[in-house]
């Protein structure tokens, strides 16, 4: 009897045993099995910058297939999304200590840009800047007043870069526009993706007053500038150099936010006062962003709302191919497009406009420079309220051609900073509308505001009257 109970013992242990190697083995298996797929199909190496079909590229290009027994599932073309693609605006200075996705350089950025010394950038810029190079123009000049001219302000976001690039290279009409992309980082990867384009003509300028060529001096940030939450009479004792120009918030200047707003203002005097190939331009100026992306009729729809504006509604200044609608319906507002007043919150995206109505707002840039508010375009609303004749009217499309790809920037927070979720929600929308892309015709109506517009109070941030003054010599210095 005791011999049998060994012998079971035994045999249980033996058998315990032999399922814990089989069990390894297999592992063991799967685990070369995966490492050798990664060997085949690396994802982290180093990425060909001429080439757009890129990973994250693809991410906009495939779209899965969705069961048609999936009943539950609404139409991303009539969809009612919970908050703007965008996410929620953040009021007031954001929190510079809060990471963001998108504030995160590429090591390979990082490592290429120390390469460089800040005497080689700044020839680099002064050099770029003076010779004003368009690319392709053999192929696809000259340019006309028929031409649409595109402006893209570019920071340091590459991957989003390449998403707007891969959407607009799938453009009908892209070869019959200028495509001007305005830096304030000098990256050569960026250059070289820019420079890859071949299906229209390029121009890149750089803004020569960036954080990357003034680190330790204005318009970035000196040892003798004053703590951002220092009180005033602290910074007076301490005699720092602003001591005497606090934001209407009780704060100091803090540079990484007053960048876009001169380089915005900049880089509009330029290519409407300064650039050779635009100075005389009369045609449509589009403003984008890195992070935004196109629809493939974007083209065709802004023409249509020119015609509409020279044809019968003469009073509109600005034309938006982007909106921040919680409803979007193509099936029905696939070719709507609604004139009302232009609110900088709504209307900000895709925003087109020629130069009579660029006249109107440079009229006024002394009140746009030393409105106390970081943001370009709430400064700008307030110039339209407190400063022009009438206020800016806008034609909007209902359908947007223009969407915002970048998930958590300045003005935007979300929990989940995913730009792939982001992008894939872009792509569904885009297939899901194509059937209503390219109207004939737009039905335009007009749309009067329930509420008067009042501007919230000003997210401050532009106090110091180093700021004013700099940006009041953009406007000086590209209209002599």
């Amino acid at each position: 009897m005791r011999i049998r109970k060994l012998s079971c013992l035994k045999f249980t242990i033996l058998t315990g045993f032999a399922i814990f190697i089989v069990i390894n083995i297999k592992s063991v298996g799967e685990d070369e099995q995966n490492l050798q797929a990664e060997e085949e199909h690396p994802e982290n190496g180093k990425r060909n910058i001429a080439n757009l079909r890129t990973k994250d590229t693809d991410i906009l290009e495939s779209v899965p297939v969705q069961s048609s027994q999936s009943k539950e599932k609404p139409d991303p073309a009539e969809s009612e999304a919970a908050d703007s693609l965008a996410g929620e605006r953040i009021n007031e200075l954001p929190n510079p200590l809060s990471s963001r996705e998108d504030s995160q350089v590429n090591q390979s950025q990082d490592k290429q840009k120390s390469q460089l010394s800040l005497k080689d950038i700044l020839e680099k810029l002064k050099e770029a800047n003076k010779a004003q190079i368009i690319h392709n123009e053999s192929l696809f000049g000259p340019i006309t007043n028929d031409t649409i001219v595109i402006v893209v302000q570019v920071h340091d976001r590459i991957k989003y870069l390449r998403h707007l690039i891969k959407s607009l290279s799938l453009a009908a009409g892209i070869d019959q526009t200028l495509l001007i992309f305005s830096h304030d980082v000098w990256d050569e990867e960026l250059n070289e993706l820019v420079r890859s384009i071949d299906f229209s003509q390029t121009l890149q300028i750089f803004y020569p007053f960036s954080l990357q060529t003034h680190k330790h001096s204005f318009p970035g940030e000196s040892e003798s500038d004053c703590p951002r939450d220092a009180h005033k009479e602290k910074a007076l004792s301490l005699s720092c150099t602003n001591a005497a120009w606090p934001d209407l918030h009780g704060h100091y200047r803090e540079a990484q936010f007053t960048q876009t707003k001169h380089h915005w203002w900049w880089k509009a005097n330029q290519v409407f006062s300064s650039l050779r190939a635009t100075k005389d331009f009369t045609g449509l100026f589009l403003f984008l962003e890195e992070d935004h992306y196109v629809s493939e009729d974007f083209l065709h729809v802004l023409k249509l709302m020119s015609l509409e504006k020279k044809k019968s509604f003469p009073e509109v200044d600005i034309l938006s191919l982007g909106t921040y609608l919680k409803k979007f319906n193509f099936r029905a507002n696939g070719k709507q497009a609604e004139i009302t007043e232009w609110i900088s919150a709504k209307h900000n995206m895709g925003m087109a406009f020629t130069r009579v109505e660029w006249m109107k707002m440079v009229s006024c840039s002394e009140l746009f420079c030393k409105y106390d508010d970081y943001n370009w375009d709430w400064s700008l609303q307030h110039v339209s309220l407190n400063c022009m004749q009438k206020k800016l009217q806008v034609m909007m499309v209902k359908g947007p051609r223009v969407f915002h790809i970048g998930e958590c920037g300045v003005h935007h927070k979300k929990s989940n900073c995913n730009s792939k979720a982001v992008s894939e929600k872009v792509k569904k929308i885009i297939k899901s509308a194509k059937t209503y892309f390219f109207p004939k015709n737009l039905s335009v109506s007009k749309s009067t505001l329930k509420k008067k517009p009042k501007l919230k109070k000003a997210n401050g941030g532009w106090g110091d009257r180093r700021d004013h003054q700099l940006c009041t010599n953009f406007t000086i210095s590209t209209r002599e």
